[in-house]
């Protein structure tokens, strides 16, 4: 058929066999050489398990837990910074540090101001300004970190910066938090220089035959403690210092008032305020005393960083055992605080020094009727809490300083540039100590500078970041405060300021005064 139509076929020629070969394999050499390489680790296609559902921390589900990363995260420059480098901290260290850092010698010239108020208005200011500084603590716990976005506000100027802006946080906060620092650690070299020489001749008295020192050496000597005990390296390794602290600024505060009240009133005592020729003097002797006041009660510049410190999750927030340290360290320092002014101006009244206050008056008054075992063990724990309270002061100005390195370089700051930073910073303190040396005399005016950071800008940050109801009861509470503190820290400045004037034309630059 296939003829028909004229087609021929033609059979094809036998394919010629093809040899079967099998194809090499490559493997990464590790693999072929690696005595855990087997090829029976190749599954069959029969014993494959099913896939299994995605990990249930990255479902929809648990965002929760995703905030909880988020507020656990550390930034890498976070972790090479001082305050923190270490995030173990407890309510205990946190007890510590706020007990530490809110209770100092400012506590002795409380009865100051009584003199200026008066029992009635001293006791009324004194407990409003107890109240609020507390309700400002709470305020600075809580907005520590956010919940909207986990970020956690470590130092007070971040917390600044988010409520107001880079530039007008800068602005409202950088000078008073720098001063609250740096003036502070002054101030402690020159308490400390000054306690350490009485304390030398309570405990020499004439039985010793060496010269003593004067003051400045005294500074000296207490500045080369404080640099040595600064290279702690981190304010978590600090506990135990701001524990010692602590415990001495209870005894000192003890022993004072307790002293002073076993000596007796001092004959031809008077409580009436105390008042100059004017009544512009008067008005300011009394703004004066609440700048005092307001010094009292300072640490505010200091509870973001302590809470910093601490581990916090969504479901283990750090606000809660930071709240419950704070609350246990401000009970004690209202045990301590009122019993001071109180017994201070009932034993002293307006006989009370104005340099350093109790401490002063109990040298001045009673060094004869009273113990040189209660002098001296009153001046030892001014000494020592002096120092532990530069330690903890100081630590903001370390971590600006290390921040700066860090920002600039990219790198851990190296552990001999870190105690090199710290004893410049010291001895640049002692300079600043002897070479302008105001006492109690400044503590008006460091109280008006303080009293934002302490009073003020609190109650703006909860109005401009929890955003109550305009017009509502904690819109009206916290811009009422805000706008109040204000007022109140330029009114306190203005009466300082003359006052640091008079006080400075009556000092001898470069010679300290010496607190007896």
């Amino acid at each position: 058929m296939s003829e028909a139509n004229g087609n021929i076929s033609v059979p094809l020629p036998p394919m010629p066999a093809i040899a079967e070969t099998q194809l090499p394999v490559s493997c990464p050499t590790s693999g072929i050489h690696s005595p855990f390489f087997s090829t029976s680790a190749v599954p069959k296609l029969d014993q494959l398990e099913p896939p299994k559902p995605a990990p249930w921390f990255i479902t929809p589900l648990h965002k929760p837990l995703r905030k909880v990363l988020r507020l656990t995260k550390l930034e890498p420059e976070d972790t090479w910074l001082p305050i923190t480098e270490s995030r173990n901290g407890n309510k205990y260290y946190a007890g510590f540090h706020t007990l530490s850092s809110g209770i100092g010698i400012q506590a002795l010239i409380l009865p100051v101001a009584f003199t200026h108020l008066g029992w009635t208005w001293g006791l009324i200011s004194l407990t409003l300004a107890f109240i609020w500084q507390f309700y400002t603590l709470w305020i600075l716990v809580q907005l520590h970190e956010s919940a909207e976005n986990g970020k956690r506000y470590s130092r007070y100027l971040q917390l600044a910066d988010a409520a107001f802006g880079d530039r007008l946080g800068k602005v409202l906060a950088l000078f008073p938090l720098g001063y609250l620092s740096s003036g502070t650690c002054g101030a402690l070299i020159m308490l400390g220089g000054s306690t350490l020489k009485i304390f030398y001749q309570i405990v020499c008295e004439t039985t010793c035959t060496l010269k003593p020192l004067t003051t400045v050496e005294w500074c000296l000597v207490f500045t080369f403690a404080a640099v040595l005990m600064s290279q702690l390296p981190n304010l978590n390794s600090m506990a135990g210092v701001s524990l010692v602290g602590a415990i001495t600024a209870i005894g000192y505060c003890s022993l004072t008032w307790v002293a002073s009240v076993a000596a007796g009133r001092l004959p031809e005592v008077s409580y009436d305020p105390v008042g100059g020729n004017t009544e512009i003097e008067r008005i300011s002797g009394a703004l004066n005393a609440l700048g005092i006041i307001a010094f009292a009660f300072r640490g505010h510049n200091l509870i973001l960083e302590i809470q910093g410190t601490m581990p916090s999750s969504e479901k283990h927030p750090s606000r809660v055992p930071m709240w419950q340290g704070v609350k246990a360290a401000y009970t004690i320092i209202a045990i301590c605080l009122f019993p001071v002014a109180i017994a201070g101006y009932w034993a002293y009244g307006h006989k009370i020094p104005s340099n350093n206050g109790m401490l002063t008056a109990l040298y001045q008054f009673h060094s004869r009727n009273v113990s040189p075992f209660i002098l001296g063990a009153a001046s030892l724990f001014v000494v020592i809490n002096s120092l532990s309270l530069y330690q903890i002061y100081g630590m903001p100005t370390f971590d600006d300083m290390e921040l700066l390195y860090i920002s600039t370089k990219k790198r851990r700051c190296p552990r001999w540039l870190r105690a090199l930073f710290r004893t410049i910073f010291g001895f640049f303190s002692f300079f600043m100590a002897v070479a302008v040396p105001f006492s109690g005399s400044v503590s008006g005016l460091a109280g008006g500078l303080a009293l934002p950071v302490t009073l003020a800008y609190p109650c703006f940050m909860w109005a401009k970041i929890k955003k109550p109801p305009k017009y509502g009861g904690m819109w009206w509470l916290n811009w009422g405060l805000g706008i109040l503190g204000m007022g109140f820290s330029f009114a306190l400045v203005a009466a300082g300021i003359p006052v640091v004037i008079d006080a400075g034309s009556k000092l001898s630059f470069f010679k300290p005064p010496d607190c007896e």
